[in-house]
């Protein structure tokens, strides 16, 4: 039985494989890209606690530095991009708890 396992992993996921790792430890609250661009820096870290409002993540779409904030005060509990990392609207970019 364990033999058929890997060849059946990648169909749970067909969701254009957005991240190497689907964050195990994925929050309840997604932050979503709102737009394809450049994921320019991240400006937090796993385990950080963060406001309502404040940056997460600099998106570079059309020649433009977007701030992705945080939709609401919480802890950061996974980053799901990394720097020069491209990335399609509604893609993942971190999660909160």
């Amino acid at each position: 039985a364990p033999a058929p396992a890997p060849a059946a992993a990648p169909a749970p996921a067909p969701a254009a494989a957005p991240a190497p790792a689907a964050a195990p430890a994925a929050g309840s609250v997604t932050v979503s890209a709102p737009m394809p661009g450049k994921i320019l820096g991240i400006k937090t870290s796993v385990g950080a606690a963060v406001k309502r409002g404040q940056v997460i993540l600099i998106l570079e779409a059309m020649k433009m530095e977007n701030e992705i904030v945080a939709p609401e005060d919480g802890t950061v509990a996974s980053i799901n991009v990394t720097v020069g990392e491209m990335v399609e609207p509604g893609a993942t970019l971190a999660t909160l708890n």
